[in-house]
């Protein structure tokens, strides 16, 4: 089956083989046929207006308005250069990327409501490319500046030359059954402890463990539940501020709970039919996360029995 999520579907050719050579790359980040798009504190510009949709702008723009930020190469999209550009503290371009001027910024979470899927892709490859850039300043190894190179692909290191990559974490999410009831928390970390929201259980996978093993040590670990078979359903890029969760159904083995008190808000069972009134927004006792969030489908491919 083919899924897709927000944040995914990204249409970009992120242009493998034209950013080894760095003389290309320095004269398309100058060539007025290429796009660039400001993000300012990872807000992503859009244009405000009728027709909403990513904010992009051209190598005469960045000169005109000063902006010296080396631009991150993200790609070819129909065989034009497409850059992102941090444009945060450049008050003179903050000043003109703004509300009255055609354009806004817009939360990367909230952008997802005027943009298409592809677009939405797009936006999670810049955040998370300019947030890696922005706390890997310098190395490491030895403390020594580190240099962009490829693009943005890599960071190199000015005094020990250790090279440096973009790093994705990944996080499994997983929706337990147990016949008609799936199991749902709440993290004591996350934004939904001061609602009625439940969510699918997740967590970082750890050093050296596979998805099935990640699955079920964090359910053992939130919610005191073994797991049996574990089956993968779909990804989504999340960029806040790099990861990749990867979305999985799990068998129940266990079904009394013993969450983790430190860890977690709350975990319950929660019945099919009470599931479905909360997807329904019919349910004043229950919330699930909304579209944007995998748990979300996760949640309703269980009901659906996919």
């Amino acid at each position: 089956m083919n899924f897709s999520h927000v944040y995914s579907g990204n249409p970009v050719d992120r242009g493998e083989t034209v950013r080894r050579d760095d003389e290309w790359i320095s004269d398309k980040s100058k060539d007025s046929s290429s796009k660039f798009l400001p993000l300012r504190d990872l807000n992503i510009l859009v244009t405000d207006g009728a027709a909403e949709g990513l904010g992009w702008v051209g190598a005469a723009d960045l000169e005109r308005l000063g902006i010296d930020t080396t631009p991150i190469f993200l790609g070819l999209l129909n065989d034009t250069a497409h850059f992102t550009v941090d444009i945060s503290g450049q008050e003179k371009a903050v000043a003109e990327f703004s509300e009255g001027n055609g354009f806004r910024f817009v939360d990367a979470r909230s952008v997802t409501d005027i943009l298409s899927p592809a677009d939405s892709g797009i936006v999670a490859q810049a955040r998370a490319q300019i947030n890696w850039h922005n706390v890997n300043g310098f190395c490491a190894i030895c403390g020594g500046e580190t240099l962009m190179g490829r693009g943005g692909q890599v960071r190199k290191c000015s005094k020990c030359e250790k090279e440096n990559y973009p790093r994705t974490d990944p996080v499994i999410i997983v929706v337990v059954s147990d016949g008609d009831r799936c199991l749902l928390g709440q993290s004591r970390r996350g934004r939904l402890n001061r609602t009625n929201t439940y969510s699918a259980l997740a967590g970082f996978v750890d050093q050296g463990e596979s998805i099935e093993e990640a699955v079920a040590r964090e359910v053992m670990e939130e919610a005191g539940i073994q797991v049996g078979q574990v089956r993968y359903h779909s990804s989504q890029p999340w960029p806040f501020p790099s990861s990749l969760m990867i979305g999985c159904h799990a068998d129940a083995a266990t079904t009394e709970i013993n969450f983790d008190a430190d860890e977690m808000n709350d975990v319950r069972w929660f019945s099919r039919d009470e599931v479905v009134s909360a997807l329904q927004g019919k349910n004043e006792n229950l919330n699930v996360p909304q579209p944007i969030a995998i748990a979300h489908h996760l949640i309703t491919s269980w009901i659906d029995g996919d």
